[in-house]
């Protein structure tokens, strides 16, 4: 696959030494980077024993009228051996701003490469004058099947596909509509709400994990920083103030931010922490307002729920909203409380411009897929991980699910038990005709767990 040459690197060339730029013109990799059209080349670092490219990627802003406009997508190449297997990684949202060199569980076990691609309308990877309704999972999956297709003739061997979270969903779609691209799918803690309003799987998960003293203690918190509503949304609207955050775009006011951080709160200490984090919960009957305030503020992060931090998600809510679905609690044991019966919808986060009626197609669709036709599809769940509670289930075509003992949302296969670990990680091993499992060094790329930490993000 060979491409234009960048113009970045082609004002380079122009200021380097003859010698330097006959070594640079002779690079086979970047000749064969320069020949696939729309790919430009934006930076390069190197690291032992591997090639760092950040690039981006001409795509059409709709694939069904692909002359109507264009975008930059964005993709980072991690290169290691052009005989190696490449790993796909579809995160479902934006990469890091300035890209970094990291690597997925499957690239470590299997010495890959990896082409990591960001989702579109994620931005910078948006375009210009943006049609909302070209975000959809069909349009993404053809976003990647072209980029899969470009970079199979610089790649000839075997490809893995993997991603977590929204990011595994994502995976999961790709293989959906374009089964053939690559050879396997590694799907970490993707949830799969087939008919969104029957959620009732959600509560009996919440009904269930863990122990019954750390349930009650969460729900008992939870319902009491609602009855101090009077004391706490003041400190929200300061904190925001102070911050310079605003409420009226999305969620409406620090009153509605207010409610939903604290409906969010249990979701949030099973998404992030583990059972042994129970002792840290405030006795809700005699926790200070500091006390309450600053754990829902750890475990949640007040200010999530403002204009400013909803922006970078409004493509997760967009699809939520329109197709993917979101999870929908009872919580009955807040009965009484709430101002808002309705305010826990994907719609709430979003401005009113991009709110979309739901339609349940796409995602029958995609389980009925899954359950019946895929094939080479492994999903990793954690035992307490509330997005595990609808888990797509595939077929037993050379397909398994496998589940991490006492894990949250950061499930992996090095999580799973030894027996499950080792039957995952020979069966990707063998998907990707890789004989035996790397060896990592302590030099080599750090490991990237795939999540999206919105209580990280909130606090850049």
């Amino acid at each position: 696959m060979r491409l234009r040459i960048v113009a970045v690197l082609c004002s380079l060339l122009v200021t380097l030494s003859p010698a330097a730029a006959a070594r640079a013109a002779a690079d086979p990799l970047l000749d064969q980077l320069a020949a696939v059209p729309g790919l430009t080349v934006v930076s390069e670092t190197q690291g032992t024993g591997y090639r760092f490219f950040v690039m981006t990627y001409r795509q059409p802003a709709d694939h069904r009228h692909p002359r109507a406009g264009t975008f930059e997508q964005r993709l980072t190449l991690l290169h290691r051996s052009e005989a190696g297997p490449v790993v796909l990684y579809t995160n479902g949202y934006g990469l890091a701003a300035s890209p970094r060199p990291t690597q997925t569980e499957p690239t470590a076990l299997l010495n890959a490469n990896q082409l990591s691609v960001e989702h579109r309308f994620f931005t910078p990877s948006r375009p210009a004058e943006a049609d909302w309704s070209d975000l959809t999972i069909w349009q993404e999956a053809t976003d990647e099947h072209r980029i899969v297709s470009a970079f199979k003739s610089v790649y000839d061997g075997r490809w893995i596909q993997t991603g977590a979270s929204k990011g595994g969903m994502t995976s999961v779609y790709h293989r959906r509509f374009y089964p053939n691209d690559v050879d396997g799918v590694v799907a970490y803690v993707a949830p799969n709400d087939v008919v969104n309003p029957a959620d009732r799987a959600y509560d009996r998960f919440f009904d269930t994990v863990g122990t019954a003293e750390c349930r009650t203690a969460l729900d008992d918190v939870q319902a009491e920083a609602l009855r101090r509503r009077d004391r706490l949304v003041p400190r929200v609207a300061a904190d925001a103030a102070a911050q310079g955050r605003t409420f009226e775009r999305t969620i409406g006011t620090a009153d509605r931010s207010f409610e939903m951080t604290v409906l969010d709160a249990v979701w949030a200490f099973w998404q992030y922490s583990l059972e042994a984090d129970c002792a840290s919960v405030p006795v809700a009957a005699t926790a200070t307002d500091d006390e309450i305030y600053g754990w829902i503020d750890t475990v949640a992060g007040w200010m999530f729920y403002t204009d400013q931090s909803l922006e970078y998600y409004f493509p997760y809510y967009f699809q939520a909203a329109s197709q993917l679905g979101w999870p929908s609690l009872k919580f009955e044991h807040l009965r009484g409380l709430r101002e808002y019966p309705g305010l826990y919808t994907a719609n709430s986060s979003l401005p009113a411009e991009l709110r979309r009626h739901h339609n349940p197609l796409p995602m029958v669709d995609v389980d009925f897929w899954v359950r019946t036709a895929s094939q080479r599809m492994l999903f990793v769940y954690g035992e307490n991980d509330p997005w595990g509670a609808e888990q797509f289930t595939p077929s037993r075509r050379d397909s398994a699910v496998f589940t991490a003992p006492g894990a949250n949302h950061g499930a992996n296969i090095s999580r799973l038990n030894p027996a499950d670990n080792a039957a995952a990680t020979a069966m990707l091993r063998r998907w990707a005709d890789v004989p035996a499992v790397a060896t990592l060094s302590a030099s080599d790329v750090p490991l990237d767990d795939m999540l999206t930490d919105r209580r990280r993000l909130d606090r850049k």
